[in-house]
């Protein structure tokens, strides 16, 4: 679950849908350039944890994102354009 990837149209805090039940990329061998330029990082190591869901939560409050991605949840956006629209 990427924060907030705008090659893939996807919301802050949403599962990329690209993810499968193992959380492994269904199209690794097709995958967006963005995906395949990134390089783990210092913040990587910040937010280590035995679960997506807890890097994720461990992401959003280091960049003080908790409340913006609960909003985006609740209101149930599918896509970054149409969350930022609201």
């Amino acid at each position: 679950m990427a924060p907030d990837i705008a090659a893939l149209d996807k919301p802050l805090g949403l599962r990329c849908p690209h993810l499968g039940a193992d959380n492994l990329c269904t199209v690794y061998e097709r995958r967006p350039q963005v995906c395949r330029d990134y390089q783990p990082d210092a913040v990587c190591r910040l937010i280590e944890a035995p679960t997506l869901e807890e890097r994720v939560h461990k992401y959003l409050a280091l960049f003080e994102l908790t409340a913006e991605a609960d909003d985006v949840r609740q209101r149930g956006c599918y896509s970054m354009r149409h969350a930022r629209r609201g």
